[in-house]
């Protein structure tokens, strides 16, 4: 009997502190799960926003197109950048007509890395060709006279032009074949130059 009046009087005494813990403990959680929910106040949130504007506006507007350029400049957009580069390189004064160049390739269906892979393997990129005879290529050059043109330009049109009627379209597609008619005394070493010059490129 007193066993029994015992642990009903712990109970009437220690009930109350066991509900108010209780009750303080689910207070603290709710009030944890609301605060790991905020991330950022409102101020902080116009804040961030205004940050991420003016982060935008930082790029003029062609500074942002040559940006937006970069990024989707891919497999034959690239070609004529690749082939600026490579004539950059080798101080060429081809390297004002790389645009040309490419034009003329793909007007008359010749690659254009042979176009100047030639005249890279016959003048050293027009700088050992004759003076003042704009002829990069080593074309018409023989003991009876030398073919000479106006300018880069119309060199350049005149190969696209030559490539295309007196070897693609007779054949004469690698290299090799078309050395056996444009070199025909070379023991290889020309063609091994112009494939060689041609994968510089790729």
């Amino acid at each position: 009997m007193k066993y029994k009046l015992f642990l009903l009087g712990f109970f009437i005494i220690s009930a109350p502190a066991l509900i108010l813990g209780e009750i303080f403990l689910l207070t603290n959680k709710s009030f944890s799960q609301i605060t790991s929910k905020k991330i950022i106040s409102p101020i902080a949130a116009v804040d961030y926003s205004q940050s991420v504007e003016s982060t935008k506006q930082i790029l003029s507007p062609k500074e942002a197109q040559n940006s937006s350029m970069d990024t989707t400049i891919v497999g034959a957009d690239a070609r004529p950048f690749l082939m600026k580069a490579y004539l950059d390189k080798y101080s060429s004064p081809l390297a004002a007509f790389s645009d040309l160049i490419f034009d003329v390739s793909q007007k008359y269906g010749v690659d254009y890395r042979l176009i100047v892979a030639i005249a890279q393997q016959e003048s050293n990129l027009c700088k050992k060709s004759p003076p003042n005879c704009f002829n990069c290529w080593g074309v018409g050059i023989h003991s009876r006279g030398t073919m000479c043109f106006d300018d880069y330009p119309q060199g350049i049109e005149f190969m696209g032009n030559y490539l295309r009627t007196e070897y693609l379209d007779k054949g004469r597609q690698t290299p090799e074949e078309i050395m056996g008619k444009y070199c025909p005394l070379s023991d290889g070493s020309w063609a091994f130059g112009v494939r060689q010059f041609m994968a510089d490129m790729e």
